[in-house]
C-alpha cells in the first residue's frame, strides 16, 4: 500500500500558474473527479465477480485522462509532488535530491481558506525529464523509486503506470503549451 489514506492527489496540466491556482475553486473533487467507468456499473449489474475485479482494477490504475473543463489530469494516492517527484527528478536527471529540494518555492502556489486542499508546481526538470525518458529509462527507475520513495514496498504496476503516465501527461501538457501541478487534498 503507497497511499496514506485521505489525501488525494491530481497531477494536472495548465496554462499558466493563475489557470492552476484557479483549481481550488474545483472543491473537494479536484480538477476533475473521474466518472466511473460503464464496465463498473455492468459488473454490479450483472454480479459478476471477475468483471468487477477488472472494473475496479481499471478504476484505480494510473490513468491520463481529460476532465470535462478540458483538463488534463492523473488522479493518485500517495505520491507526493516534493517528497516522492523529487526522488524521482533525482533519478531521471542525476541531480542531488538536496539540491532540487533548495530549488524549489517554499510555499505552495495556492492554498485554500481552510488549509486542506493546495496546489503545487512540478518542477520544470521533472517535467523536461519526463518528456526525454524513453519508455526504457522509465521503466529502470521504478525499482530504485521505489525503494527510496516506498521502503518497504514491492514495485508494482501502480508505480509503473503512474511513471509511464505522468511522462504522457508532460508531453501531451507541452503539446498544448502547458506545464504540471499538483491539486492535493488532505
Amino acid at each position: 500500500m503507497i497511499a496514506p489514506m485521505g489525501v488525494m492527489y491530481d497531477y494536472f496540466a495548465a496554462p499558466s500558474d493563475d489557470a492552476a491556482a484557479a483549481m481550488l475553486d474545483h472543491g473537494p473533487c479536484g480538477p476533475g473527479p473521474q466518472p466511473p467507468p460503464p464496465a463498473l456499473a455492468e459488473a454490479r449489474r450483472t454480479g459478476d465477480p471477475e468483471a468487477l475485479r477488472e472494473a475496479y482494477r481499471q478504476l484505480h490504475r494510473p490513468k491520463v485522462r481529460e476532465s470535462a473543463p478540458g483538463t488534463l489530469v492523473l488522479e493518485t494516492k500517495g505520491i507526493d509532488p516534493v517528497a516522492h517527484l523529487g526522488e524521482l527528478e533525482a533519478l531521471l536527471t542525476g541531480t542531488s535530491f538536496d539540491e532540487i529540494l533548495g530549488r524549489r518555492a517554499t510555499e505552495p502556489l495556492a492554498v485554500d481558506d481552510w488549509g486542506s486542499v493546495f496546489v503545487e508546481r512540478v518542477t520544470v526538470e521533472l517535467q523536461t525529464a519526463l518528456i526525454d525518458a524513453t519508455d526504457d529509462q522509465l521503466s529502470a527507475v521504478v525499482a530504485p523509486w521505489s525503494q527510496t520513495s516506498f521502503p518497504g514496498e514491492k514495485v508494482n504496476l501502480v508505480l509503473t503506470d503512474f511513471v509511464r503516465e505522468l511522462a504522457v501527461l508532460a508531453r501531451t501538457a507541452r503539446e498544448r503549451g502547458e506545464r504540471l501541478y499538483c491539486w492535493i487534498c488532505v
